[in-house]
């Protein structure tokens, strides 16, 4: 991982495939679209785990939950479309108030 920070989180989307997704996000166009097994993919199981423990929900609907949420949450860290550093890449999906 690309160390502890959205960047990191954005290395795990790229290595997965969704570098068209993850740099929409980041840029002032359109935020395009990604789907719940593309994030389960891109995460890792113990990180989905806990995510969808702690919201009380099944891997699958965190995943799905985490779809709809991080390209906004992504785009609102970013506006001016550079990288902020700090949170971890769990930290950025835990925030999502699933």
């Amino acid at each position: 991982m690309a160390g502890n920070d959205l960047g990191g989180l954005l290395d795990l989307l790229t290595r997965s495939g969704l570098l068209d997704q993850a740099r929409s996000w980041i840029g002032t166009g359109e935020n395009k679209s990604v789907s719940g097994a593309q994030i389960a993919r891109a995460l890792p199981d113990d990180t989905l785990r806990k995510v969808a423990d702690d919201a009380g929900v099944s891997t699958e609907e965190a995943a799905d939950r985490i779809a709809r949420s991080l390209p906004q949450a992504v785009d609102k860290l970013t506006p001016d479309g550079s990288l902020p550093q700090g949170d971890s890449p769990e930290d950025i999906i835990r925030q999502q108030k699933l």
